[in-house]
């Protein structure tokens, strides 16, 4: 293993302290608050999306990539971690992503690279999980109510109104006790969903089984690169310096045993839905595994209070989700419209920071309700967005940092991960944009079904 290079601690009068620091970012957590938020961030309800990412990889695929994606993910998350340790152990603690490679690389066009990075994952998982969540209420609706005149975007306004409420909670720090109970959820619906699939797949009424994949040699080498990018974006969060910025200093060892909490959920979370529910549903997989469950015709292929409990579970997680990617946005915004010197509950601080964060979720709850499709977007940001920032740039990072001989095997592994991840984005962008253009007749503005 590498050495850090020795670094001079930059003088205390040059770090900047700016109110997207001091308010949003305040570092006061313990290792376990960042395990919280990193589970918060990557085990959410995306994982209800694994069997439909499988339908485009079938069994053997499916099941290496998803073990590959959490290696690297684990390995590398590890390695950014490390660098930010470093850093610190400088005198130059970064609290947010875009100053860290600008900082590790020196080139000023690695701040606005990922800062407009990080404000598309941010901004999509945001209308993402007001979709869902808008989704979530619909399908209680119809049980309760089949021939009920709410539409979908109805949903999704109740869905905002709630998110601009909680928007106002003014911390990353603020989340912990939320986001305690988020990894709670995480678990308590996957078991419901894993009970409800074996449930279906054992019962008279289960669907045919069927895991062939497309008949097309092109089609499927473009299936499975999408699918590829649903899982990257599944397993990225691209906000892990922000998540290790909440840790009180010094941050040094804190974030891995937040990393081993996390991937401990993930373990558990994410094999046992994907293969249940691949088992199941084969190609027929929804892009949200509880629709595939309580099909539009028929009756529900598990008990339906199994499966309302699950909805539940997954509405009241997302509202955490949506918190935790708004962060860096809440960030951004304090750190131009609030002023440091003034209390974080101030009056000059309070009604823009309230007026800012409505107007940021009221244009998420828009965005959701005007353009409803889920499974094909998960891809796009997976590809453009997740990949550069977990599988690329934390590699790049180590090496710049560490400087590991070129002859050492940790040197390759981490150049074989950006030239391959690097390939894969690339591609997994084209087939899930060639995928977004081939639905496209799907789309309806304002439509009342979700599209795959």
């Amino acid at each position: 293993m590498a050495h850090p290079p020795q670094l001079d601690p930059f003088p205390e009068s040059r770090l900047e302290v700016d109110a997207g620091a001091a308010f949003v970012l305040e570092s006061k957590g313990k290792w376990w608050h960042a395990g919280f938020h990193l589970t918060t961030a990557i085990a959410g309800p995306s994982i209800l999306t694994l069997p439909y990412a499988f339908r485009g990889l079938g069994w053997g695929l499916g099941c290496f990539c998803l073990t590959v994606m959490g290696v690297v993910t684990f390995y590398s998350y590890c390695l950014m971690s490390k660098v930010l340790d470093c850093c610190e152990k400088a005198g130059r603690r970064h609290l947010r992503f875009r100053e860290l490679a600008t900082d590790v690389l020196g080139s000023g066009w690695m701040f606005y690279f990922v800062i407009f990075i990080q404000t598309a994952i941010n901004t999509g998982v945001s209308i993402g999980a007001i979709l869902l969540a808008g989704e979530c209420i619909q399908i209680m609706y119809s049980n309760l109510s089949p021939n009920g005149s709410l539409k979908l975007y109805e949903f999704i306004a109740m869905m905002t109104a709630v998110m601009v409420v909680l928007s106002q909670l003014p911390s990353f720090h603020s989340l912990r006790h939320l986001n305690m109970a988020s990894l709670l959820l995480s678990l308590g619906y996957t078991f419901l969903v894993v009970g409800a699939c074996i449930h279906a797949g054992l019962s008279k009424s289960a669907p045919k089984k069927d895991y062939t994949l497309e008949s097309s040699e092109t089609a499927r080498v473009f299936n499975a690169f999408t699918s590829i990018s649903i899982i990257a974006a599944i397993f990225g969060n691209g906000i892990l310096p922000e998540i290790q910025a909440t840790l009180a200093p010094p941050a040094t060892g804190k974030m891995v045993k937040g990393l081993l909490m996390c991937y401990s959920v993930i373990l558990v979370t994410f094999y046992s839905a994907a293969v249940s529910g691949y088992w199941v549903f084969g190609n027929k997989s929804n892009s949200n595994i509880l629709k595939s469950l309580m099909p539009d015709e028929g009756p529900s292929l598990a008990p339906t209070w199994v499966l309302d409990l699950g909805l539940v579970f997954v509405l009241l997680q997302l509202f955490a989700i949506g918190l935790v990617y708004s962060q860096v946005a809440y960030e951004i915004m304090e750190k131009q419209s609030a002023d440091v010197k003034q209390g974080m509950f101030s009056k000059r601080n309070l009604i823009p920071r309230l007026i800012l964060r409505t107007l940021y979720v009221t244009f998420c709850g828009f965005m959701a309700a005007m353009l409803p499709f889920f499974g094909d977007i998960n891809g796009v940001v997976g590809a453009i967005g997740f990949i550069p920032l977990d599988f690329v740039l934390p590699m790049l990072l180590y090496n710049m940092t560490y400087k590991p001989q070129k002859s050492s095997l940790t040197y390759w592994i981490n150049i074989s991960i950006i030239i391959v991840f690097t390939g894969a984005g690339i591609i997994g962008a084209f087939s899930s944009i060639r995928m977004l253009v081939l639905d496209a007749y799907k789309f309806k503005l304002f439509s009342s079904d979700v599209v795959d």
